[in-house]
């Protein structure tokens, strides 16, 4: 069992994020929803929390009203194995959102993620300085992650010699 759970305040939009959500991710489920009683907060009978789950992490969504709101502080990482996988990602999450830099976006309900090809990681931490150097400098200039532009930036093909130097 997950011992920590993304749990996210939603001012009433938890039930429309979660179904949002699990029409993107392909292993998805709802593992529930509870609806405020006479007690409240919220109206009787409206959604108070929809529990969820995307590639095997929990998340639950509450309906909590304005008070608070995200901001780019705390963001979910996808993690894709392939540029298909970046693309499809980036397409879906920031459809109604907006985009970033570098790999960030906001969703249309104000969540930040980041869409990141695994690649990246090992390309940045390369042991040669100028290799890491121009990866790094290729994509501070990216909004969606390029895999084929950030190795051609790693392995110094023509275009990007006099970019990095």
């Amino acid at each position: 069992m997950q011992t920590i759970t993304p749990f996210l305040w939603f001012d009433d939009q938890a039930e429309q994020a979660m179904n949002f959500y699990l029409s993107i991710f392909k292993n998805a489920k709802v593992l529930g929803v509870n609806h405020y009683g006479d007690a409240g907060p919220g109206p009787k009978g409206s959604v108070m929390t929809a529990s969820f789950e995307l590639d095997g992490q929990a998340f639950v969504a509450l309906n909590g009203g304005p008070l608070f709101s995200f901001n780019q502080a705390i963001s979910f990482v996808v993690n894709c194995q392939t540029q298909e996988e970046v693309d499809y990602y980036w397409e879906k999450l920031s459809e109604g959102g907006q985009e970033g830099q570098c790999a960030w976006l906001t969703d249309k309900f104000g969540v930040t993620w980041q869409i990141v090809p695994t690649i990246l990681g090992s390309l940045l931490s390369d042991p040669d300085p100028a290799k890491a150097g121009r990866v790094m400098q290729t994509m501070l200039n990216m909004r969606k992650i390029d895999i084929a532009v950030l190795q051609a930036a790693a392995d110094e093909v023509a275009e990007f010699i006099g970019d990095s130097k």
